[in-house]
């Protein structure tokens, strides 16, 4: 029978516990069983993650630490104790699982930014965060809303990506990896904001380390690559195609220890310019940094931990970032003679391989992985695997690869930012796990990809191979409707018809001409071509975009000056295509625009204070519009001006039928979306001139184009009373 809400709940009291091995329960699978124990096994799944994240927070001395940086990089750890559960929210909504929000400030404030991607918003003044306890009372309501729907939603199996159950597993994912990126946090956190706790004992051995050595690695071949019809859950970037032959090569039996490391520090790594990247050189002048981060020095070295600082376990793995573990190879080829470096991804799945590494069962790991054993590193000479120790757990090994997409690599459409974003050649792929990683990060096939001076639970192995490590083939955009739109904006115009987006700037900009042109919103901005037209006169150019990839895309042009991208041809075929902002006229307009996600049914506050609002191809794909429509006489100054177009194509299946502006029967007459336009504005806007057709053509492939008109109107805010 289906397990009822009480009885899930009541699993649910028991506190997680990780001195037990097999506390932490891992992924499920996902293709066959009872449908009634699958569903009873994802509500413990849900609960057991759920509940294990809320008690991370509670290594927190009190609230004060819940708002003060870590580091400057990431929010105040009540963005994260919040983020995760308006996760869930807002993927069932995007999934049509749930009606309604539960509280839109919070599923708002606490949607986005989690990377320190340059283009985010960091800026504390852009926040009024809630209290620790008002978090906390959202989440057990989040909790409860999910397991009613676990409890009531139809399920068949298996569950894929395109099952309606995938989402519910995504938010559990997802979950699961803040567990370990959040317990980063809190070990960067003051010590004195932090507590131990029992439910999270670190590991109390330590002795000699070993003194380490090189082992051969024979020649092989690698398969990598998910299928879609995987039994378990997998994230984007795990699924496609790659194959490839493998050198042989010799990796160290060990992971380097802090004792192994200490050699580096003492021998002047850190003052030896020579061992730097010219990346980590500008990393380690910027930070000063002179040992790793979480080494201490108290007449003595000691090692901080998650919620304590102890005396140097010099038998643990050393802990670092991408940099540090790379200038360490440099000096430790100049001190030996032989090429040292990181291993590759494809290596170090060669290595996993001939280790005879297999994807962890339900008894305790024989690895210190998954909570198993720990809430900390142990010495690395704990849990051997084949001739090496450590091949998987006790802290993620950097590698020489940055993140890339495997071939036929697809976006899942409820969460298109997951990794298209770390495509930069600037995210390097880590392998093997930590002590805390689980569910879908304790898989061998997971791929996670962090900025090179990034710290996680992290360190590294070395290897020596005569064959140079090798970064994938430059990354060229190839998601479809991405590409598309690359093309629309940035890309040749057709069949005599102008480019869309800077036909609409235009139009604006002629229409503010007497008006003041401090700052503009360009709403629903795609991949940000009218931003940038409009930067041409305006001070500052807000483009906002509920689509991370089209924001991300946006940003890269702003950033770089360029965008590439593969051009559907025909069929299979492609032809390859950059676009430049020199190109266009428009490179020295990039530094006033700024692109962010954001939801125009629920934007941030910040985003007010505008000169223009420009809305293009916006109001038919909201599923609220009449909301956009009431926001914008707040956000709007006095005789500012709101441009909307659109083709008016109204469709349920993004707008329910009784949101839609316009488009129907109203008291047995037609009731155009001009009609609701202006009885929805008038109260605070006025018409300006005629509505007009703007038409705008969409290249698909050399042979299908759609072309289409759309409504133009332009609409004045009135003076406020």
């Amino acid at each position: 029978m289906t397990l009822p809400i009480q009885n899930a709940q009541e699993m649910a009291k028991r506190s997680a516990t990780f001195v037990e091995p097999g506390a932490l329960r891992r992924t499920p699978k996902l293709s066959s069983g009872c449908v009634d124990d699958k569903r009873k096994e994802i509500a413990l799944y849900f609960t057991n993650t759920f509940d294990t994240y809320s008690q991370l927070f509670d290594c927190l001395r009190d609230d004060a630490g819940f708002y003060q940086k870590p580091i400057p990089l990431r929010h105040p750890l009540i963005f994260y104790l919040g983020h995760t559960a308006t996760f869930f929210i807002n993927k069932l909504l995007l999934a049509n699982l749930i009606p309604n929000r539960i509280n839109p400030h919070m599923e708002s404030i606490f949607a986005v930014g989690v990377d320190e991607m340059s283009w985010d918003d960091l800026s504390e003044d852009s926040y009024d965060w809630p209290s620790v306890s008002a978090v906390k009372d959202y989440r057990a309501t989040v909790r409860a809303t999910v397991l009613t729907l676990i409890d009531t939603l139809d399920l068949v199996l298996p569950i894929d990506w395109e099952n309606t159950w995938w989402p519910i597993v995504m938010g559990i994912e997802h979950e699961r990896i803040h567990l370990e990126t959040s317990s980063v946090l809190i070990r960067q956190h003051e010590l004195a904001k932090v507590q131990s706790l029992p439910q999270w004992p670190a590991c109390k051995e330590t002795g000699q380390a070993p003194k380490n050595k090189l082992i051969s690695v024979a020649a092989g071949s690698v398969n990598l690559g998910k299928s879609f019809d995987s039994d378990v859950y997998g994230w984007d970037n795990e699924y496609g195609q790659h194959q490839a032959e493998v050198a042989e090569f010799k990796a160290s039996q060990y992971l380097v220890s802090n004792q192994e490391f200490l050699e580096f520090v003492e021998a002047g790594g850190y003052e030896q310019n020579s061992f730097w990247s010219d990346e980590g050189l500008a990393w380690r002048q910027f930070t000063e940094a002179k040992h790793p981060a979480f080494w201490h020095w108290h007449n003595g070295w000691r090692l901080r931990l998650m919620t304590e600082e102890i005396d140097m376990a010099w038998d643990w793995p050393a802990e670092v970032n991408y940099h540090e573990a790379k200038a360490f190879c440099e000096w430790k080829t100049v001190a030996t003679g032989q090429q040292i470096r990181m291993p590759t991804e494809d290596e170090w799945h060669l290595l996993c391989s001939q280790a005879g590494v297999e994807e962890l069962g339900n008894s305790a790991a024989n690895a210190n992985l998954h909570l198993d054993h720990f809430a900390s590193c142990c010495p690395v000479t704990r849990y051997q695997h084949g001739n090496w120790f450590d091949v998987v757990g006790n802290v993620w090994q950097w590698t020489e690869t940055p993140i890339y997409p495997f071939d036929n690599f697809k976006v899942h459409p409820l969460y298109d930012d997951f990794t298209t974003p770390t495509f930069d050649g600037k995210h390097n792929l880590i392998k093997g796990g930590s002590w805390i990683s689980s569910g879908n990060e304790a898989r061998l096939s997971a791929r996670y990809a962090f900025r090179r001076h990034f710290f996680q639970h992290a360190g590294f192995r070395y290897i020596t191979s005569s064959v140079e490590a090798t970064s994938p083939k430059a990354y060229y955009e190839s998601n479809q409707l991405l590409s598309e739109y690359a093309e629309f904006h940035f890309g040749d115009t057709w069949y005599g018809v102008d480019n869309f987006p800077k036909a609409l700037a235009d139009i604006a900009l002629e229409a503010m001409k007497g008006k003041p042109t401090v700052k503009a919103l360009d709403l629903g901005c795609a991949c940000g071509r009218a931003s940038f037209e409009l930067a041409r006169q305006f001070d500052e150019v807000d483009g906002i975009d509920f689509s991370a990839n089209f924001t991300r895309l946006a940003a890269q042009m702003a950033q770089q000056g360029a965008v590439r991208y593969a051009r559907a041809e025909e069929g299979e075929l492609v032809s390859y295509h950059t676009r430049t902002l020199q190109e266009l006229g428009l490179e020295a307009y990039a530094n006033r625009v700024a692109f962010h996600q954001g939801d125009a049914c629920n934007l941030k506050p910040q985003f007010t204070s505008y000169d223009l609002v420009l809305a293009a191809n916006l109001i038919d794909r909201l599923y609220q519009p009449s909301r956009f429509l009431a926001d914008m006489a707040q956000r709007i100054n006095d005789g500012g001006l709101l441009i909307i177009a659109s083709p008016y194509t109204w469709l349920e299946e993004h707008t329910p039928k009784d949101e839609w502006i316009g488009g129907f029967k109203k008291d047995g007459e037609n009731y155009s979306t001009l009609d609701g336009l202006k009885d929805q504005l008038s109260s605070h806007f006025k018409l300006v001139g005629e509505p007009r057709k703007v038409p705008f053509v969409i290249r698909e492939t050399q042979h299908k184009f759609q072309h289409t008109l759309s409504e133009l109107t332009v609409w004045e805010r009135l003076p406020r009373g």
